[in-house]
């Protein structure tokens, strides 16, 4: 008997689900056992896959919690990709809907972030600019610039002191987090994701530079949301993460 495939993925995310009918081993008798088994180990795999995505939210759950929940969007979310570095990507949506989790509605936000950490870890390479770039060029066409940004490069936003309370969950020392919204720069200068905050200005000034428009158009989009805005403080934030590979002059 041909077992159908569509049942047996279903059976294999619930761990309540009946055996799949016509499941036999090699010897023709009922192979429920061994697929409880197998069951068994895909789900703590994907269990223990998405605590170490996500090692901020588990250790605010904790364990119990956090096992009862990963167990749940495992079931709900399986992998929709043999690459099992980017398993979660529906985990902070997951965690800002769960009836169970309304008074903690930063967790969402917080895994968010956690995951924009994981993307920029993995992105593709790319080579910095030389900052010399930067100082060859006259006021007119460096206003009149675009600037590309690495791949590596992510940004978070949210009303809750995300990156304060990703520091005091894993720096050792790290103060506790000032109760604040904040927006998180991610750079990868080296090998590790590196985040640091950043201000509403910047946000609006990097997504200028992702939209393919000018520095002028850019500041002008910075200031428009925060009045007094330091360009001078981004750009060597910037720098210092090896985050512009490419300035493209328009003069």
């Amino acid at each position: 008997m041909i077992v159908d495939q569509t049942a047996f993925h279903a059976a294999l995310r619930n761990p309540s689900a009946d055996i799949p009918t016509g499941l036999t081993n090699d010897k023709g008798a009922p192979a429920g056992s061994r697929f409880n088994v197998y069951r068994n180990n895909v789900t703590t795999s994907l269990m223990d896959a998405l605590s170490d995505g996500f090692p901020v939210i588990h250790k605010l759950l904790g364990q119990e919690n956090f096992k009862n929940l990963a167990r749940d969007y495992q079931a709900a979310h399986p992998p929709s990709s043999p690459l099992m570095m980017m398993f979660g990507a529906e985990f902070p949506d997951f965690l800002r809907t769960h009836p169970g989790l309304a008074k903690l509605a930063y967790l969402g936000d917080v895994a968010e972030m956690e995951y924009a950490m994981r993307r920029s870890y993995h992105a593709a390479n790319s080579v910095a600019i030389d900052p010399a770039v930067l100082a060859s060029l006259d006021e007119t066409s460096l206003l009149a610039s675009t600037f590309q940004i690495a791949p590596s490069v992510q940004v978070c936003t949210s009303a809750w002191p995300i990156l304060g309370i990703w520091r005091f969950n894993s720096i050792v020392g790290a103060p506790k987090p000032t109760p604040k919204a904040e927006c998180v720069l991610i750079t990868r200068p080296d090998f590790d994701p590196s985040p640091e905050e950043i201000t509403k200005g910047d946000v609006a000034l990097l997504q200028s530079f992702a939209n393919g428009e000018t520095l002028e158009t850019a500041l002008i989009a910075a200031q428009t949301i925060e009045e007094g805005h330091d360009f001078g403080r981004i750009l060597q934030c910037l720098l210092a993460g090896g985050a512009i590979t490419k300035i493209d002059t328009k003069g």
